[in-house]
Formats: structure tokens, C-alpha cells, sequence
């Protein structure tokens, strides 16, 4: 068995005149990034690597889950063809990843990371929001035969936070 985390990046700032690839973690990406890797440390079992985008809001994020799930930094990737917002390299790295990974995480982004969860799960997802999390599971040994997987576990902030707490932005 093969499981797949797909983690799109936190909300991120606009409020300075960045390059894409610069933009930084806004204070709700921060809080939802701790809400969802924490939640998720005792949800799910411990991914073998984490993979992540070169852009500063995905390595940002990633750098959250790789603390609440105790991931070693030679197993803490960063891979620029993450840097995609079609699916077509994610797809290429997922076919590509080393067999001796059973549970990988990507961190990335969207309409990838939503393209990528419905052309390989059972469940279909509209759009995967910031710090939104798919867990797909895929029986085979083998990342270049995972094809077509069960969607076992979808996370989405909202779902986390206190139903007082209200974000305008």
C-alpha cells in the first residue's frame, strides 16, 4: 500500500509588492498550518518524506508539518516541479517517487492539488482551500502504478477552527 498526503499551502499575504515565488504566510495561514498539522499528527500515520514546493508559502507551510510530525530534514524535500498549478509535474513526481516511501506528503498548490486529488481519488473535492489536506490510499507497491486510489481522510481548517472564530480575509 501506497498513501499519498496532498497538503495545498497555507493563506498567504498580498499586502507587499512580492514576486509569486516570495509571497509569504498571512497570520490565518500561520494559525491554520499549527490547526492542521496538529490535528493531523494524531489522525494519520507519520509520512516516511515531505515533499514541497520552492515557493515561500508552501516551504512555509510544509515547515509546520514537518515539526508536528517529527520528520528528519534528509527527508524534508523541496522539489521546484511543485511549483505547479495544473497537476501535470505533480503527477510526474508522484509517478516518480522512490517505492521504499510508502506515506509521502506533497505541500503545494492550487488547481493542482485539487486537479491531482479528484484524477486520483474516489471522492471528488470542488476545491481543495489553503491548508486543506487529502489523504489517498493506493494498493500497489509500486508510485508508478497509482493510478486510481480511495480517498480515506479530508481536512480542511474550517472544519477545525472554533465556530466563533471568523475570518474576514
Amino acid at each position: 500500500m501506497k498513501n499519498l498526503y496532498l497538503i495545498r499551502h497555507a493563506k498567504s499575504s498580498w499586502k507587499l509588492p512580492l514576486d509569486d515565488h516570495k509571497r509569504p504566510l498571512k497570520k490565518r495561514g500561520i494559525s491554520d498550518a499549527v490547526l492542521v498539522s496538529e490535528h493531523l499528527k494524531n489522525l494519520v500515520p507519520k509520512p516516511d518524506v515531505l515533499l514541497t514546493s520552492d515557493a515561500k508559502r508552501a516551504s512555509s507551510t510544509a515547515k509546520y508539518f514537518k515539526k508536528a510530525f517529527d520528520i528528519k530534514t534528509d527527508f524534508f524535500l523541496i522539489n521546484k516541479s511543485l511549483y505547479d498549478f495544473q497537476g501535470k509535474n505533480v503527477l510526474s513526481v508522484i509517478k516518480g517517487l522512490n517505492n521504499l516511501f510508502d506515506i509521502v506528503v506533497i505541500v503545494g498548490h492550487n488547481h493542482a492539488l485539487t486537479s491531482v486529488a479528484n484524477i486520483l481519488g474516489d471522492i471528488a473535492i470542488n476545491d481543495l482551500p489553503t491548508c486543506g489536506f487529502v489523504n489517498i490510499e493506493f494498493a500497489t507497491d509500486n508510485w508508478r502504478f497509482a493510478n486510481y486510489g480511495q480517498t480515506k481522510n479530508i481536512v480542511f481548517p474550517r472544519d477545525l477552527r472554533p465556530k466563533k472564530q471568523r475570518y474576514v480575509n
